[in-house]
């Protein structure tokens, strides 16, 4: 009996040892754990990124946070996470608690977004200016009516700046709590012109593709002297690239680990071939283009 109590003791710890193991991971560039904030308006591209990072580098953990800008910042500039993803670089006064502490801030395009501006399919109207736009934000009124994202969201300080306000006018700009809420507005009311990220405006987005045949995305025609100011453009992949669609935003990977990390993995990952190539099946601009090989092979004679 004796022989036997000590054999499980013996198992017991043993197996206890091998759990241990297990679950100690070696923190690389290539593995350990991640914890990352993320402005939910790029949320789907990165989302894409993430998945296929773990499928060829399984001991890689990723805490992933998606909430709208203005709700992530607090916790980035408050250390609770070192890594975050905006469409946006971070301002002087944002960098400044991290210079303070000496710790250096690694900041890596990897991708250009646009900002989609849809309607219902029964507005009369399928194009509109920039001009246009920055009227109603400031309240100068046309009949029109926005819908954002999200009142704390990365869209709705893009547009702030653009027509230099400070706050939004009491009428004609209004607010959701996501994209896809926003999405199934635009499908039943075609009062609204919808603002929210490309990357929710794809077949990739399930809620999307329940209402795309009742959704139109507008042309956008640029402020003469600017690029896009010649005709109205869709935001289209060709268009980010080249630059001709009015509402454009790089992608940013903002590391501050401190070291050499997941962290840097990832963001050196998301600019090589393999994370260009899913920003470009994405529908957004990659970084880069990368170079095509072709192989070409002579015929028999």
């Amino acid at each position: 009996m004796r022989n036997i109590l000590l054999l499980f003791v013996v198992l017991t710890l043993f197996s206890c040892n091998r759990k241990e193991k297990k679950v100690k991971v070696e923190e690389t560039r290539t593995s350990g754990s991640l914890k990352i904030l993320v402005d939910e308006s790029v949320g789907p591209i990165v989302q894409q990124e993430i998945d296929v990072f773990k499928m060829d580098y399984p001991q890689a953990t990723f805490i992933t946070i998606f909430k709208p800008e203005l709700k992530l910042l607090p916790a980035f500039l408050n250390d609770t996470a070192r890594v975050i993803v905006l469409p946006r670089m971070l301002t002087k006064a944002e960098e400044k608690y991290y210079n303070q502490r000496s710790i250096k801030i690694n900041t890596s395009r990897f991708a250009v977004d646009g900002i989609a501006l849809i309607t219902n399919k029964n507005n009369i109207d399928s194009t509109i200016n920039v001009k246009d736009v920055v009227d109603i934000l400031q309240g100068k009124g046309s009949g029109r009516k926005l819908i954002f994202d999200n009142a704390y969201s990365s869209t709705f300080q893009y547009f702030m700046q653009l027509a230099n306000i400070s706050q939004f006018p009491a009428s004609g700009v209004y607010s959701k709590n996501s994209s896809n809420e926003v999405i199934k507005l635009i499908a039943e009311d075609k009062n609204f012109i919808g603002i929210l990220g490309v990357n929710w405006v794809s077949d990739r987005n399930p809620e999307f593709l329940k209402y795309q045949d009742k959704i139109k995305t507008l042309g956008v025609k640029n402020s003469k002297g600017k690029p896009g100011a010649d005709k109205y453009y869709q935001p289209t992949q060709i268009n980010l690239i080249n630059g001709d669609y009015p509402f454009l935003r790089n992608i940013n990977i903002i590391d501050c680990e401190g070291r050499d990390g997941l962290g840097t993995g990832f963001a050196v990952w998301l600019r090589s071939q393999r994370g260009q190539l899913i920003v470009l099946k994405s529908a957004l601009a990659p970084h880069k283009l990368m170079p095509r090989t072709l192989n070409i092979t002579k015929g028999n004679k």
